[in-house]
């Protein structure tokens, strides 16, 4: 537990040269065998997936350029990007770990190495992970963000992804936007997965609790609907695994759709489940199964003691190194894995006389095309698509520029869904989510339904078209900017900036709640006033029920019209004080 951050850098470059990571360069595909050989290490290996938003197939997925940290994360990981990142943790410019990271070269980078992740080329890369290291002694972890953001989870509610999980073996999980579905459809996936769901912040209300909803929750006395904790023994060790959901599930989510449970980040309930654990369960490791987003692993590390390692989830960060933080009790390690399938996390821990006494972690990326497809996943993922093909299929538009999303604010495909609710809808401005997931279209491939789905795909998907006064415009922009820049990690959810459509606006990230955004104006370069009501249309109200078309009909619409998928104006704002700041680079 005592390696340094730029130890760990300099044993990466070492497993590199040995054959242990992947090699730099793609004509090392001519030897496939050897290039996810990983070598064992000490008694517990604990592989760990999250953030995969149902994405059955391989895509493109490109990194944020922007990812700003604000406050004492400033310079700090997560928030380091481009070249920034790969100085950071000695990483290669150019290489297919720097494609794999960052958003550099990536249209021309993306042609070169192909696309990332599908569950086929997950399993076989899990299965060799596992084999070469001992079945019994592995464990899969799936930390969430599974069972939505597809055309065939919106489908079979979440359904088609359980049923793959089951496939790759997946053994402990927990959640956030599988909270999305109806209570009921939650409980049904969750008995249907062959794994144990864990979640220790997840409480019974006591309205439903007197109602009856004792017949489903874990434990009575404490009122948590789901089991908190397991214990595995491994390679002659115990270890304890600590579920941890999003906590902002109820705010950042429709709570309609779950009323009878309560959410939160319940930090001195893990403290107690923790020390309960080391006192009464012997164990000589406790891990925290995590969807809290790094910032907020980051800071329950440096508050809850007695945790060895925290595999997080939420916030879609592939870190290549572990961040150690210091507490208490000593170091915890936390680690997050990405998103959308494009990594997998090895986590080798040597454990003995009732501790973790040393560890080595790789981040190895999921390049399908240097990963067989499983065959019998292979045939699952066809039989679970083949019914909706039709739907799937449909060609739209051809792309005339890198259609992207992730960053802290407006990407490309971002803008297409804001310019299409302006264009079908009528409406002078319009407002989209923040969300993180959603794949990547490279410029020249043809705009399908599926991937309009892949950023559309939720079970909340109705627009609305209203009024709103320039205040109110302003207030749930600098609402939002707080969840993401609020200097206290506890205060944030997560996500990145609301997306707009028509206008443009400066933003300040360093300011305090309130003084964030200013100079909001039209396309047309009028000034947006604070008292004058403009025409603003929108989609995903967390609220009560929009009436409006789906999403994903209305960008479908736009799309079908256009015949090509452009933008005119990209409308992400003009940021101040931010000079230097190493979580922003031009993505050219």
């Amino acid at each position: 537990m005592s390696m340094s951050r730029r130890e760990f850098a300099q044993l990466m470059g070492l497993a590199g040269a040995a054959g242990m990571l992947p090699m730099q360069g793609f004509a090392a595909k001519k030897q496939p065998a050897e290039l996810y050989e990983v070598p064992n290490f000490g008694n517990v290996r604990l592989l760990h997936i999250t953030d995969c938003h149902a994405q059955l197939l391989p895509i493109y997925f490109r990194e944020p350029n922007v990812n700003l940290g604000i406050g004492s994360a400033l310079g700090k990981a997560p928030h380091l990007v481009g070249d920034k990142l790969l100085n950071h943790f000695g990483i290669q410019a150019n290489s297919l770990e720097a494609h794999a990271f960052t958003c550099l070269n990536y249209q021309s980078a993306a042609g070169k190495y192909g696309k990332v992740g599908g569950f086929a080329h997950i399993k076989t890369l899990v299965n060799r992970l596992r084999q070469s290291y001992g079945q019994a002694n592995t464990l899969l972890l799936d930390g969430g963000d599974t069972w939505q953001g597809s055309g065939t989870s919106y489908k079979t509610r979440g359904m088609d992804m359980v049923e793959a999980t089951n496939d790759l073996g997946v053994d402990i999980m927990t959640g956030h936007w599988e909270f999305t579905y109806h209570q009921e459809e939650i409980l049904k996936n969750i008995k249907a997965f062959n794994g144990e769901f864990l979640a220790q912040n997840v409480f019974i209300t006591e309205d439903a609790l007197f109602e009856g909803a004792d017949e489903y929750i874990h434990d009575e006395d404490s009122g948590r609907v789901f089991k908190p904790y397991t214990i595995k023994e491994m390679g002659g060790a115990r270890v304890a695994v600590i579920g941890q959901c999003f906590p902002r599930t109820k705010i950042a989510n429709p709570a309609r759709f779950i009323p009878d449970w309560t959410f939160d980040i319940y930090d001195e309930n893990m403290q107690e489940l923790v020390d309960e654990i080391r006192a009464t369960e012997n164990v000589g490791a406790v891990v925290v199964l995590s969807h809290n987003g790094m910032d907020v692993d980051l800071e329950m590390a440096r508050r809850v003691s007695g945790i060895d390692v925290i595999l997080g989830g939420h916030t879609h960060d592939g870190m290549p190194v572990p961040s150690i933080v210091k507490n208490n009790g000593g170091k915890t390690l936390v680690c997050n894995v990405g998103s959308n399938g494009k990594f997998v996390g090895v986590m080798d821990l040597d454990v003995r006389g009732g501790k973790v006494q040393d560890f080595r972690y790789r981040l190895l990326p999921v390049f399908s095309e240097l990963l067989p497809a499983d065959p019998q996943m292979a045939t699952l993922i066809d039989n679970i698509r083949a019914p909706h093909m039709d739907w799937l299929s449909e060609e739209l538009a051809v792309a005339d520029e890198l259609m992207f999303r992730r960053g802290n604010f407006n990407g490309t495909f971002d803008q297409v869904i804001c310019d299409a609710l302006c264009n079908v809808n009528d409406a002078q401005i319009s407002l989209s989510p923040g969300f993180r997931w959603g794949t990547t279209v490279l410029k020249g491939q043809m705009v399908t339904m599926e991937h309009v789905l892949d950023q559309t795909c939720l079970t909340y998907p109705e627009t609305y078209v209203r009024e709103m006064k320039g205040e109110e415009l302003k207030l749930i922009l600098e609402d939002v900017a707080d969840n993401l820049f609020n200097p206290d990690p506890y205060l944030q959810s997560g996500g990145d900036m609301v997306r707009v459509g028509g206008f443009d606006y400066v933003c300040d990230p360093n300011r305090p709640i309130g003084q964030r955004v200013s100079e909001m104006t039209l396309d047309n370069g009028t000034k947006i006033e604070a008292s004058k009501t403009y025409k603003v249309s929108g989609w995903a109200t967390v609220g009560s029920r929009s009436e409006g078309d789906d999403i994903w009909d209305v960008v479908a619409t736009h799309l079908r019209d256009r015949k090509v998928a452009s933008i005119d104006k990209l409308n992400t704002p003009k940021l101040k004080n931010v000079a230097g700041n190493p979580g922003i680079v031009d993505y050219s």
